[in-house]
């Protein structure tokens, strides 16, 4: 979608800010502080600019959420006020560790994304880009990214932007997963990805066939 004129705005992990950006989309880069924010910005270049959480969330008409998920709570509910009405994607994981490996956490209410969506009752919240490689995304010498985003919402128009945006990265696709009730699932996959990912040596994603 090149001259995409709306912004999106990204926390913490930057996600898929440099493919947004190569593809012509405005980009903010937010974080608790304004500086290191900036400094991130610098680096990514292609226009990316960077703002603290408060700035990046008021400014954005989309807003990705990719913070740890011990912070996902006090985080979303610190700027209730400017995320009203935005899309909100969520692509937080509530992931533990111990020896034996990753495994999903229990969420009161039911995933990361419904928790957002009880927390930010104003936004438009939707679920998405769980499954995509970090180490991926990040490698711009890397030309295509051959992998499929689940997006889970109730919002129709809010989930088909957010499909359009995963179009707009070379090779990866958009696919409606379902309301965002079966977010848990999505979430949890991700342990199933990264145990693959250890034993393989790869950077494993998903692919829906027939469709």
């Amino acid at each position: 979608m090149p001259g995409w004129t709306r912004s999106a705005g990204v926390r913490e992990g930057r996600r898929p800010a440099p493919r947004w950006a190569k593809a012509g989309i405005k980009v903010i880069i937010g974080s608790r502080s304004a500086e290191r924010a900036e400094t991130a910005a610098a680096e990514l270049g292609d226009g990316v600019t960077g703002m603290d959480n408060q700035d990046t969330a008021a400014m954005a008409d989309v807003v990705l959420v990719a913070v740890p998920w011990e912070g996902h709570s006090e985080l979303l509910a610190s700027l209730r006020d400017q995320l009203a009405g935005k899309i909100v994607i969520d692509c937080v994981n509530p992931l533990g560790f111990d020896k034996q490996g990753p495994f999903a956490l229990p969420v009161e209410e039911g995933s990361a994304a419904q928790q957002a969506e009880k927390l930010l009752p104003e936004s438009r919240v939707t679920a998405a880009f769980h499954h995509v490689s970090a180490v991926h995304l990040a490698d711009l010498s890397i030309p295509e990214l051959h992998t499929d985003v689940l997006v889970l919402g109730d919002d129709r128009e809010a989930t088909d932007l957010v499909r359009a945006l995963a179009d707009a990265v070379p090779g990866m696709r958009g696919v409606y997963g379902g309301r965002l009730r079966n977010a848990h699932q999505v979430e949890a996959l991700t342990a199933n990805l990264i145990a693959i990912n250890r034993r393989y040596k790869a950077h494993a994603g998903i692919r829906i066939t027939d469709v």
